[in-house]
């Protein structure tokens, strides 16, 4: 049996920066009761809060406890505090701010020489680059750009392959990591989800024969793949669809 079920979000538990359906909220706030629930990605906190936890509405204080978010790919670490009805900030492993500097200078100048730095279709107070505290991300067309138009950016990988090939060359301090539907994840050598797995089994005080962890992009480049190569079992997905599915297949193992 299990003890930990985690996920990746984007196309894994929602439409990429969507809030989780309804569907979704149901069965995680099934889950904790039987599970420690750990959502891995990419994202800042804000966005956990908006696209998961205000969505578990139904969710009890003391299940939430069950709830741990590892934002940044794991690289800070959220745990929920029934007393205060808040969350504390475990552990945060911030880039410097030369470190920032650099990694949003590299990726500009990688998608402006690749004809991919498309300032002009951004929303007003939006930005392209943005700094997640232990990591820089690339979202081609920013953060409020609708989702029919995300999808339709870069759906084979192409160009975000085209733009980390070239931030190799001019960075290669640093890795490169393709996420969600037009995003690449910037990040020193290491702090991917192999540190933040790492960190879970840490925190959780389990092994990875514990975990089972759910995923899209579970590809060589993919920012799951660590994940797999870390010999965590792992269930690749291509839809919050796909994750229902597999979430009401084990709760009707447990029932």
């Amino acid at each position: 049996m299990k003890k930990v079920l985690a996920f990746d979000v984007d196309q894994t538990l929602n439409i990429a920066k969507t809030p989780i359906p309804d569907e979704i909220a149901e069965l995680l706030t099934e889950c904790l009761d039987h599970f420690e629930i750990c959502p891995i990605s990419g994202q800042k906190f804000d966005q956990f809060l908006i696209q998961i936890v205000d969505r578990l509405k139904d969710a009890k204080p003391e299940q939430l406890e069950h709830l741990h978010l590892f934002v940044a790919q794991g690289t800070q670490y959220y745990r929920y505090n029934a007393k205060k009805k808040d969350w504390d900030l475990v552990y945060n492993y911030p880039l410097t701010d030369e470190q920032v500097k650099k990694i949003t200078e590299t990726i500009q100048t990688a998608a402006e020489e690749l004809g991919y730095w498309e300032a002009d279709k951004l929303q007003e107070g939006d930005e392209i680059i943005e700094n997640r505290l232990s990591q820089v991300t690339f979202s081609a067309l920013g953060q409020k750009a609708g989702t029919e138009a995300k999808y339709a950016w870069d759906p084979d990988h192409k160009k975000r392959e085209a733009i980390v090939k070239r931030c190799k060359e001019l960075a290669p301090e640093f890795d490169y990591e393709i996420g969600g539907t037009t995003s690449i994840n910037a990040i020193t050598p290491g702090m991917n989800k192999v540190f933040g797995m790492t960190h879970m089994m840490e925190e959780l005080k389990v092994e990875k024969e514990d975990i089972l962890y759910f995923g899209d992009m579970t590809q060589p480049g993919g920012n799951d793949y660590p994940v797999v190569q870390m010999g965590i079992d792992t269930i690749t997905v291509r839809s919050h669809e796909d994750t229902a599915y597999a979430l009401r297949g084990i709760l009707g193992l447990i029932k």
